[in-house]
């Protein structure tokens, strides 16, 4: 590693914050997508924004790629350095700057653990909402760059709908700063939106400043329990359909309950076909009316048996084990692939059916759960990548799933993002048109391609698949 960049790079950070030895480097070569790994030729931890301002002016000036990178949960290859060059990590950037209770505003740096933002913000009365599955170890820039969603987005929505100003290193290490802290802002393009789920490949994200709202007075969590997919999806278009709104409207097939069941013992019913786990927040009040109307809804819909959390413990044991899907069905197999096909919540029904005949099509195996109070499923297969003939009828049966979700009215990704895995299918979302004028978004900003490259834009888009219903 005698390259004079490296070189250049080590006079930045000192030779105590970049790693170059093949040993040290193997540990950013892949993330949480199975089948991509490369190794990138140095591994660099910044301290401050001017430092990343100096090393993107000499990877750019020498066009060496940059990956940034939060703590590589990213299920869409979005942080593997396929393409080597620098992996960029935020670990010596994990301040909270200020917590603003006059303006309800956070501001952070980009390796914030989320967790840490939803803890701090909650012992003031304050609350930040999005929460995603990998919340207790993912970072807030990481968040960002995926426009992550979570458990809550129903109500409350998305990352994006929290970022009110962002300060970002530009691919030529000029420094902008968008937004701030406003209720109104219509000056010119919204900049901080455009960052926000744009996957590292327009800029690095050095700060943000999130707003916050009052902190929900109390919750309230119901576990309803089908013996017919059907009717858990009927429930969820009914409680909408009568102006209700759930903080958490949670769907999982009967695969993922055994999985997680065996996994966390918390009591779930491993015969039924479905379960819905809902949750309300708000005033005492409200809650407790608008969870004995939703258990009534669910039952009117066909809920063989429902449940109303009796205490806080009981219930954070039901959120806890929703969120250990992933690791639950984890453990059945050597590979595991998430997926995160949304469609319109009154297809939910229709779309795991047509899951299920794509997975016995296919001769593989999958699980669906998912926040189905926004449409937004994970179809998670369970195999072996090293089973070359499965893992080729696996990749054709996520190409069906994809195809079938868009029919739908759906798309390719709901809060994973589009990264490398995905990214031959995103013309089949956007069209041709949309796709070109994201390239001319991304060389507008990156004309030399340094940032994230090959995420989002394939050299080729796959041929559009025809799923018969």
């Amino acid at each position: 590693m005698s390259q004079p960049w490296i070189e250049e790079l080590t006079n930045v950070v000192g030779s105590s914050h970049i790693q170059t030895k093949q040993s040290s480097r193997l540990a950013y070569s892949f993330d949480a997508t199975p089948n991509f790994q490369a190794l990138p030729d140095a591994v660099i931890s910044p301290k401050d924004t001017t430092e990343i301002q100096q090393i993107v002016s000499i990877c750019n000036q020498h066009q060496i790629p940059i990956v940034p990178r939060g703590s590589g949960t990213n299920l869409a290859a979005g942080t593997t350095p396929t393409q080597g060059g620098v992996v960029l990590l935020f670990n010596r950037m994990a301040e909270i700057l200020e917590l603003d209770k006059e303006n309800l505003t956070i501001t952070v740096q980009p390796g914030v653990i989320t967790q840490t933002i939803c803890e701090t913000v909650e012992a003031e009365g304050l609350f930040y909402p999005p929460d995603p599955s990998s919340m207790k170890i993912s970072t807030i820039g990481g968040n960002i760059n995926e426009n992550s969603g979570g458990l809550r987005g129903l109500k409350y929505g998305v990352t994006k709908d929290y970022v009110l100003a962002l300060e970002i290193v530009l691919p030529n290490g000029e420094v902008v700063r968008t937004g701030g802290k406003l209720a109104k802002d219509v000056a010119g393009y919204d900049l901080t939106k455009l960052m926000v789920g744009s996957e590292g490949t327009l800029g690095i994200i050095t700060e943000a400043t999130l707003k916050l709202i009052p902190k929900p007075e109390t919750k309230q969590t119901l576990l309803a329990v089908y013996d017919s997919i059907e009717q858990a999806a009927e429930t969820v278009s009914s409680i909408i359909a009568n102006k209700i709104t759930p903080a958490t409207l949670e769907f999982i097939d009967q695969p993922t309950i055994r999985a997680v069941e065996e996994f966390s013992h918390v009591g779930l019913p491993v015969d039924a076909e479905a379960v819905l786990l809902i949750e309300q927040d708000g005033k005492d009040e409200i809650v407790k009316d608008d969870i004995i109307k939703i258990q009534q809804l669910a039952e009117k819909h066909g809920a063989i048996k429902t449940n109303i959390a009796d205490t806080e413990s009981e219930a954070h044991q039901l959120r806890e084990a929703r969120r250990t899907a992933l690791s639950a069905l984890a453990r059945l197999s050597p590979t595991t692939i998430l997926e995160d096909a949304t469609v319109p919540r009154s297809e939910i029904a229709t779309m795991v059916k047509a899951i299920n005949e794509i997975a016995k099509k296919h001769r593989v195996t999958i699980a669906t759960f998912g926040h189905a109070g926004d449409g937004n499923l994970h179809p998670t297969c369970t195999t072996d990548v090293r089973d070359k003939d499965e893992w080729e009828r696996v990749e054709h049966a996520f190409e069906d799933i994809f195809a079938k979700a868009i029919e739908l009215g759906g798309t390719i990704t709901g809060e994973h993002g589009v990264g490398e895995m995905k990214s031959p299918y995103l013309a089949w979302k956007v069209g041709e048109e949309g796709l070109q004028l994201m390239k001319q978004i991304k060389k507008a900003f990156d004309p030399n391609n340094i940032m994230n490259p090959r995420k989002m834009f394939a050299k080729s888009t796959r041929k559009r698949v025809v799923v018969s219903s």
